[in-house]
């Protein structure tokens, strides 16, 4: 394994603990406010989701056609300008806004650099590092943050702002190479939608496109889900008790991401089903359960088989990126259907839970959908790679 995929990691840690740090601040500024409704996180979060979908067509090829490890320092710059935008008591919708303008940017280099870094035969090892750290982070972010924000607000966004700046710096660390692709001239809209054209053409790109936006939108909805759920079976009552429930998701992920490299290597992606079967399982066996320890259990499992099912989706998607339209602009496109799924996805369990939907019943839905959609997204993938 390359030696500088280790600045990335701590560079990669730090920003996702800001940036779920920062999501539990806002998210205590809204419980501290007598002046926002409930309502208004659902908002937060797809304020935040919104900008990778807008800004899909020009980060990916800003990515490819910059080092990446500067794209990443401006990430984490943006995203520290909108925790200060809070700090300054700007309106909580626009300055979260900006954070996810920040993320929008950061993603494509931060998974688009992997295949510069590790290669062919050591990238699902580095998704692995990278998706299990990252889940750390949002872990102990999450709990961090809203402590601490519980404490201070103040405190909390200063912290999240240091944090951010120290990823920037780290990232110095990474080498400054541009692995440039051709640029298409003309409008990076129609640029943008002849790459989903080009990228959609063979199964294994379909599904390693598909499958990361099926997870992504599975797990927003369950979280969102879960917010409502706890207290009304596991008599949870406050978001601290919420948030340590999310423990065991996070702890499964990282399980999972840790034992996928040997069992699903890149070329044996259709075994991904495997585990996206079984989390739609999982899903609906939560959903039947109601004490603390079935259900955290349950989301241990979660948890693993989604950590099993996108690690090896992340991998196939860079280099399949790398081999074609540019593994930043992969990503990108990536972050696109993903946020659109997740924005989609949220957005419909709003509208039903607006329609008083039983979250039980929202459960097992989720459920059956997760597990006809891996149906439906592996459909003509051959196990073999070069099939």
């Amino acid at each position: 394994m390359n030696k500088q995929i280790y600045p990335l990691l701590i560079a990669q840690f730090l920003s996702a603990f800001a940036d779920n740090a920062i999501l539990f601040t806002v998210i205590a500024m809204v419980m501290q406010s007598t002046q926002l409704a409930s309502g208004y996180v659902p908002a937060l979060q797809s304020v935040f989701l919104v900008a990778f979908v807008v800004l899909a067509p020009w980060v990916g090829g800003f990515a490819d056609n910059h080092s990446k490890s500067r794209v990443l320092i401006i990430g984490n710059l943006i995203k520290a300008a909108g925790a200060g935008l809070l700090l300054i008591n700007v309106e909580p919708l626009i300055a979260y806004c900006v954070v996810g303008v920040g993320a929008a940017i950061y993603s494509p280099a931060k998974y688009g650099i992997l295949p510069e870094l590790a290669g062919h035969q050591f990238l699902v090892k580095a998704n692995s590092w990278i998706e299990g750290s990252t889940i750390l982070a949002i872990l102990l972010g999450m709990m961090v943050g809203a402590r601490v924000a519980d404490y201070s607000i103040v405190l909390a966004l200063a912290g999240t702002i240091i944090i951010f700046m120290s990823s920037a710096l780290i990232t110095m660390a990474l080498p400054v190479s541009i692995l440039k692709h051709q640029i298409v001239p003309g409008s990076a809209i129609i640029a943008f939608g002849r790459q989903i054209g080009a990228f959609f053409t063979t199964p294994r790109s379909r599904f390693a496109i598909l499958g990361g936006s099926l997870f992504w939108a599975a797990a927003a909805t369950l979280r969102v889900i879960i917010v409502v759920w706890a207290p009304l079976v596991l008599l949870s009552h406050n978001a601290t008790e919420i948030a340590e429930l999310t423990l065991f998701l996070a702890v499964g992920i990282i399980a999972g991401s840790v034992l996928v490299p040997r069992m699903i290597p890149l070329e044996h992606l259709r075994r991904a089903r495997i585990p996206a079967y079984l989390m739609a399982l999982c899903i609906f066996g939560l959903s039947l359960t109601d004490s603390i320890w079935p259900a955290r259990f349950t989301l241990f499992f979660i948890g693993m088989m989604g950590g099993m099912f996108i690690v090896p989706v992340n991998a196939a998607l860079q280099e399949l990126g790398q081999q074609s339209i540019g593994s930043g602009s992969a990503v990108a496109l990536q972050g696109f259907f993903q946020n659109l799924a997740m924005l989609l996805a949220v957005g419909s369990y709003t509208f039903a839970a607006a329609h008083q939907i039983n979250p039980v019943l929202a459960m097992l839905m989720l459920g059956l959908l997760v597990f006809c959609a891996t149906f439906l997204v592996s459909l003509h993938l051959p196990d073999n790679q070069e099939k």
